[in-house]
Formats: structure tokens, sequence, C-alpha cells
């Protein structure tokens, strides 16, 4: 019979390498990425280009330019895009990042050839109409009045404007005024300047048959004529600040965001960081959620992560408590981080986190698309190709006295940029 109070044994996870792709450089200058898995008949194409947040001549023009692509074209309405879309049994959507704008389509196999003109034209040839930009704008700006009236938002948009800078682009945060006089014109000419498949990364991944491979290389690696992208300075990262207080009015409840910028995932330390994090705070048993969660009933859910963009890392905890236990917890926050820098992580709590992290890890590879999501991190990341294969095995060999070095150097609560949105 089984006991369920004994758990089952853990096997110890061997090697895992990802596929590798192919890489063809395109006549445009573009680069295509192709990874084949024929389990089913399904591609997604990924058109990954210079125009995120990183790239703002002003706030809200590149989110505005991503959302606005499928609003029309030359040849097409919003109405008949969608149409075609969905005739198709497809899914086509451009999402803005921190770094890149990313137009995605999924669909089957054998639609892919009768899809390709409208990406391209989506993404060549969008007419931005003015309605529906305004109407876009009058969204965006009800949805941030909503989003701003809880603690949660306040805080990370102080915690970033605060570990970043007022004017880095990680941490701008959004001025309802200048949103609302983006025109037309400032997102055509964004469009023009960075909408170019020539400087673009192109993902194609799934049943990829050479035919189809032949097909995207011609349909979006034709040479075209290229305005060049305008050069930008940038703001330094800010220094750390005091305890800031976002006053919420009339919240229940109160918003914590601690952290601090982080070492590159191409620090020779990155795994064993990882490690430390996870112990921290990167999962259901971590020690913030034994202590704050479980021990003292402070919140519902509390997190350490390690956020990676293309210019800048950073470590972020974050949780939302009653607002009477605000001070409690950021104690008990504070007391976990020097736990790492003065006790060795007992040896059975550091294999449960280790078990943890290769299992985890192992259940991130089960498609295709997964295994393209870790290829993208080392395009754009600029990691090195051994750098998934190292993961499992610097994750096992890292021991408690390495991690203790770690939190001393890089957890010091003094070194935290920590930040409190809440009731007065």
């Amino acid at each position: 019979m089984l006991d369920r109070k004994v758990a089952p044994p853990v096997q110890p996870l061997a090697s895992v390498t990802l596929p590798a792709a192919d890489v063809f450089s395109l006549p445009n200058g573009a680069r295509l990425h192709v990874l084949h898995n024929d389990a089913q008949p399904i591609i997604r194409l990924e058109v990954a280009l210079r125009a995120g947040k990183w790239h703002d001549p002003s706030p809200g023009v590149s989110l505005l330019t991503a959302r606005m692509l499928l609003e029309g074209t030359r040849t097409r309405t919003a109405r008949q895009i969608a149409d075609e879309i969905a005739f198709y049994g497809a899914s086509l959507e451009c999402e803005q990042g921190f770094d890149r704008a990313t137009l995605t389509l999924y669909c089957l196999s054998r639609h892919l050839e009768n899809l390709l003109p409208l990406v391209a034209e989506v993404i060549a040839a969008p007419t931005f109409p003015t309605v529906e930009l305004e109407l876009l704008k009058s969204r965006s700006i009800q949805n941030m009045r909503v989003e701003r009236q809880k603690t949660s938002y306040r805080a990370s948009e102080r915690f970033a404007q605060n570990l970043y800078g007022p004017e880095h682009p990680y941490g701008i945060a959004f001025n309802e005024e200048l949103f609302g006089q983006v025109d037309r014109e400032a997102v055509a000419l964004f469009h023009q300047s960075h909408y170019q498949l020539a400087s673009s990364e192109i993902f194609l991944c799934g049943a990829v048959d050479i035919g189809q491979q032949n097909l995207v290389s011609e349909v979006l690696g034709t040479p075209v004529s290229s305005a060049g992208m305008a050069s930008l300075v940038r703001a330094s990262p800010n220094p750390n600040l005091p305890t800031d207080y976002v006053v919420v009015p009339d919240s229940s409840q109160a918003s914590l965001r601690i952290g601090r910028l982080w070492p590159t995932l191409t620090h020779p330390d990155t795994h064993a960081l990882q490690v430390l994090i996870k112990v921290l705070g990167g999962y259901f048993g971590s020690r913030l959620m034994k202590n704050i969660r479980e021990d003292k009933g402070f919140t519902y859910g509390i997190y350490a992560s390690i956020s990676s963009r293309e210019n800048a890392n950073s470590l972020i905890i974050g949780t939302d408590v009653n607002a009477a236990s605000t001070a409690a917890a950021v104690g008990e926050i504070h007391h976990e981080l020097k736990r790492l820098q003065q006790e060795l992580i007992p040896i059975d709590e550091l294999q449960t986190v280790k078990n943890y992290m290769a299992g985890k890890f192992a259940n991130e590879l089960g498609t295709v698309f997964e295994q393209c999501d870790k290829y993208k991190n080392i395009v754009f990341l600029n990691l090195p190709h051994t750098y998934y294969s190292d993961f499992l095995a610097q994750v096992a060999e890292v021991d408690a006295a390495k991690l203790q070095n770690l939190a001393n150097q890089h957890l010091a609560p003094a070194t935290m940029t920590e930040v409190i949105a809440g009731p007065r």
C-alpha cells in the first residue's frame, strides 16, 4: 500500500541540452532562427524588433505604435485583419516590451503560406487611423486610472522610478498628459524608424519544412530602404534611496517592493545567485513564504525574483500585507536577508531547492515553444551558448558556504531600495 506520508524518491536529472537552432542571415540584414519539431502541426512565428520602451522618444509612443499595428493597413481594415486571422483559426498579436516589440503568429503549419503576406503588411504598412488611435489612448488612460488605485501598481511604479531613475527608460512612470498628446505623426515616425525588418530577429519554430522556411526568408527578408534609428542618450541608474512611502487613500492593505540592481546573467556566479534567491523567496516553500505567510500570517503570498532585461537586471521582493502589519513585514524581510548572511543554509533545505530548480527547469522545456523561449534569452541577453547546459551542473555543485558569501556581497538590507504603498 502507498504510504502518502513518505515522499517519492527523487531521481537526479541528467544534463539537458537545448535543441540547436538553424540561423540564417537574410538579404535585408535580419536573422532567421529556426527550431524544428514535428510533434504537432503548429507553427509559431515571432518577429522581434528594437521598438520597446527603451527606445521611446517620448512616453507612450512605443506602446501606442505596437497596439495600433492591427488597427488597419493599406489594403485591410482592422475588421478584415481580424476576420482573416479568425478564418484560419490563427492568432496574431503585437506586444510592446521594455526592450523590444514582438509580433507573434500562431497557426497550423498548412496555413502559414496564406498568412505570411498579412504578417508582412501589418509590419510594413500600418495606417494608424486617427479615430482608432484616439479611442486607444482614451481606453489606456482609463485603464491606468483604475490601476493607479491599486497599492500593488503604485508600489511597483515608484520602485522602478527609485531603482533606475525617473528619466531612465525602465523607470519612467506613465504620464497621462504626455500620453494624451501623442499624435498619429509621432506614432508613424516611430514606426518608420524602429519597425525595420533589417534590425529584427525572426524566430520560426514548430512543424517547419524547408519550403516554409524559404518562404519566410523570401517574404520577410526582402531588402528595403531603411530610416536609421535615432541615437538616444539614457540616464544612469539611480542610487539606492531610503524607504519611500506612497500614499493610497482608503486602502486597507499595503504593498511592499524591496530590491536592488543585480548582476547580469553573464556573471560567473549567475546560477549560484539564482539558487540563493530561490532559497529566499523563489518557490512556495521558501524562507519568506514560511516566515511571513505561514508563521506570521501577514500575507497570502510573497516572492523574490530576478528580472532580466537587455540593459539591466534587478532583484525584486514583493508582497501585499494588511496595512497594520507593514512595519513588522519589512522587519521580517530584513531578518531573512540577514539570516542568509549570518547562517549557513542547512544541507536538506539546500538539496530541496536544488531538486525543485532541476525539476522546474525540465518542465519548462516540454514544448518547442518553451525551448524557443529559452533560446531567445540567449540571443537577446548575449548569453553563452552553454548557459542552459551549464545550469544543472552549476546548481548541483554550489554549496552553503558559497551562498553565504554571495549573500554578504548582494543581500545587505542597507543596499536595498524600498517602497511601501498604502494608506496614510
